[in-house]
């Protein structure tokens, strides 16, 4: 039986524990928290996980909320119209909704990942509690035939390089602000089904909506991505969660009024319902170099850590779980050496890929033709809907966002079709 680590039980490291697990492997699962600290502790991240990804779940039998989550039928965009913002409110330049092919699923990674945890000691994997230092993982490097790092955070980030070539950008481009939130009201447009609403304010920033499951039940999500010293960018140093949610409703209330209107008797679902913070987008060398001369890999956010502004982390954690058990299982009993470490990366960085790219791209000012875009969705239901699904397969914006050329001739095709 061949005996594997994982340091971290987020989606990806605890997703993949299981996965092994139910494949016959002998795995430890290190976390820094227990299930109880991690279920009524702060709110760890914003969520929307698309069909694929929520496929990887299911296919491992993970899907225990799947009946209870909201499901997100569709996925919005609104750009507000030019124009100060000081003297009033100014509305809508676009405004449309795709309907996505599968639905979307949001569950608090509070209730996920104490659930899964919980699961995995129940199932027999051994748990550790203990916060990993890279003199742990020298130690451990000589017991285990393979050690994955899953912690996205902290001291063993540290050990895998920045790779310059794949990580254009040095410091954060977001302020990221987040509230979980129960009482705001449906959208006067298609109140009949759930949907993701991605609200981009040009020169400020963004704020997405999300229905969720939380510990409380139903929820919503209010994410809000402010360019770095612009008018978002105003949630350092404030620690109270009530302040927290007032500043996040002035500010819907000025720059996203379609969205205040319905949030007008908004509360905290709980004391930990906020976040804020933010970080660099960053791609990584794979493998990490014990002092001891050991390898570990690094696993989804470790490695690829994207802005959440095309709400793709949960996604890719999912995806490049099930990427590595592949790998990890087509190996059979060879040595998990620096090749195959290597390679498997890069069989996740084929998908990955796509993601990054047109994560950065989002990041920048949109270009006129991405503005043609998004303005002809709202004219041309077909492309609204490839727009909107892109979020599930973000491979498919190659044939049709990038490119002027190629976004002219497609919409062109779709007008005259």
């Amino acid at each position: 039986m061949r005996k594997i680590l994982i340091v971290g039980a987020g989606q990806a490291g605890l997703q993949l524990a299981l996965g092994l697990q139910s494949n016959g492997y002998e795995v430890t699962l290190m976390s820094n928290r227990t299930a109880d600290e991690i279920r009524t502790g702060r709110v760890m991240s914003t969520q929307c996980m698309f069909h694929t990804a929520l496929q990887h779940e299911r296919d491992l039998q993970l899907n225990f909320w799947e009946s209870q989550a909201p499901k997100i039928e569709g996925l919005g965009v609104s750009v507000a119209a030019p124009g100060s913002f000081d003297p009033g409110p100014s509305q809508r330049a676009i405004d449309w909704v795709g309907r996505l092919d599968g639905y979307a699923q949001s569950v608090d990674q509070r209730v996920k990942m104490a659930g899964w945890m919980e699961t995995f000691a129940q199932r027999g994997g051994q748990l550790v509690i203990h916060g990993a230092a890279v003199s742990d993982l020298d130690y451990f490097a000589r017991t285990y035939d393979l050690v994955l790092v899953a912690a996205g955070k902290g001291e063993l980030v540290s050990m895998f390089g920045r790779d310059a070539s794949r990580s254009p950008y040095a410091q954060p481009q977001r302020a990221l602000a987040v509230s979980y939130v129960h009482g705001l009201g449906p959208r006067p447009e298609h109140p009949e089904f759930d949907a993701v609403r991605c609200n981009l304010v040009p020169g400020v920033g963004e704020l997405f909506v999300m229905p969720t499951f939380t510990l409380s039940g139903r929820a919503d999500i209010l994410f809000l991505e402010g360019i770095p010293g612009g008018p978002l960018d105003v949630f350092q140093g404030v620690k109270d969660p009530a302040e927290h949610l007032s500043l996040t409703l002035e500010l819907m209330e000025r720059f996203t009024p379609w969205e205040y209107a319905r949030a007008t008797r908004v509360e905290l679902t709980d004391a930990g319902g906020t976040l804020a913070g933010r970080y660099a987008p960053t791609v990584r060398n794979p493998v990490g170099r014990l002092p001891g001369g050991g390898l570990v890999l690094g696993v989804a956010d470790v490695v690829v850590a994207n802005d959440p502004i095309t709400g793709q982390g949960a996604n890719s954690a999912s995806k490049c779980a099930a990427s590595y058990l592949g790998s990890i299982l087509g190996h059979g009993e060879k040595e998990f050496d620096e090749e195959w470490m290597r390679g498997t990366f890069e069989r996740y960085w084929d998908t990955a890929q796509h993601v990054t790219k047109w994560t950065n791209a989002m990041l920048g000012p949109p270009p006129e033709h991405v503005l043609n875009l998004i303005g002809a969705a709202g004219q041309l239901p077909p492309v609204a809907h490839r727009f909107a699904n892109g979020f599930d397969d973000p491979s498919d914006y190659e044939n049709f966002f990038y490119e002027p050329e190629k976004t002219g001739a497609y919409l062109t095709s779709v007008a005259g079709g």
